[in-house]
């Protein structure tokens, strides 16, 4: 049984990371909800059951019907409560949606934007309306249609502007031990930019600052609490991922050294090596041999 799951958590991966997009329906079979790398894919989701959803630094609950947006940028997780519950769900990359737009990006968006609200309550009208988008969603994506990737693009767009003329759910609540919450937060978030796929599109998030923004938090704020928590600076956090990294892929790929430190986010191998040299003792040439 473990293996069939594996198998469809696998297939559904690579379709969607071929295609750019999957839609599917959600019920009480836990088993059935399929696993995919968050870090690549926004989500959209209509949900009822009574949950309690963690989101960055803050968590709500819930009980009834709800519209989720989820950012591959800012961490979540989901808890559900209830014995039961349904929905539909649909991931997708920023290109899929935006392939023939050239407008702002989804992390820009009022929707998706770091720091925004990303839950809407629904009423019985609304759950309908939206439940026939998602099913004519399901319905369309097994056809042969020629534009099916348009008509898709077109049925996620009206789901975000029917979302925009709704009220947000305004009963988040802080979590008690705020520095154990962004500390936890800014871990999953370091982790999650691993490891390193492809050498074309260099490392998102860098600096302390870069990840003080990913959270929405006061940079001040996220290195008081991480030092608290681990007793290390977040930079020394970073670091250690990153050179961490960087010796797998020495060892384990054929890339060139150049790519390896583009892929890492250094502009020019000269800064790449100087470095991996100056916290390692020896330069990524003589490790690679």
């Amino acid at each position: 049984m473990n293996n069939q799951v594996e198998t469809q958590n696998c297939d559904f991966t690579s379709d969607l990371k071929l295609k750019g997009f999957k839609v599917y329906q959600i019920n009480g079979d836990v088993s059935k909800i399929p696993v995919y790398s968050r870090r690549d894919f926004y989500k959209i989701c209509i949900n009822t059951s009574k949950s309690i959803i963690q989101y960055a630094d803050r968590g709500i609950e819930t009980d009834g019907t709800i519209l989720f947006f989820g950012n591959p940028i800012i961490p979540y997780s989901w808890e559900t409560i209830s014995e039961g519950y349904e929905g539909y769900a649909c991931v997708f990359t920023e290109e899929f949606l935006k392939a023939k737009d050239r407008s702002e990006t989804l992390q820009e968006s009022p929707l998706f934007k770091i720091g925004g609200t990303p839950i809407f309550p629904l009423n019985a009208d609304q759950k309908l309306f939206i439940d026939s988008l998602f099913q004519k969603m399901i319905q369309e994506y097994e056809t042969d249609y020629v534009f099916k990737d348009d008509l898709m693009r077109s049925y996620v767009n009206l789901i975000i502007h029917e979302s925009m003329k709704m009220q947000p759910s305004d009963n988040f609540f802080k979590h008690k031990n705020a520095s154990a919450r962004i500390t936890s937060l800014f871990l999953e978030l370091l982790e999650r930019q691993f490891p390193i796929e492809t050498k074309n599109e260099p490392l998102a998030l860098k600096t302390p600052q870069d990840y003080a923004q990913s959270l929405a938090v006061h940079v001040n704020h996220l290195n008081r609490s991480v030092k608290e928590i681990t007793g290390k600076p977040t930079t020394a956090h970073i670091t250690e991922r990153i050179i961490n990294e960087a010796k797998a892929l020495l060892q384990h790929t054929d890339w060139s050294i150049s790519d390896i430190g583009y892929s890492l986010g250094f502009e020019y191998p000269s800064y790449f090596n100087n470095y991996f040299k100056r916290l390692t003792g020896t330069i990524p040439k003589s490790l690679r041999m």
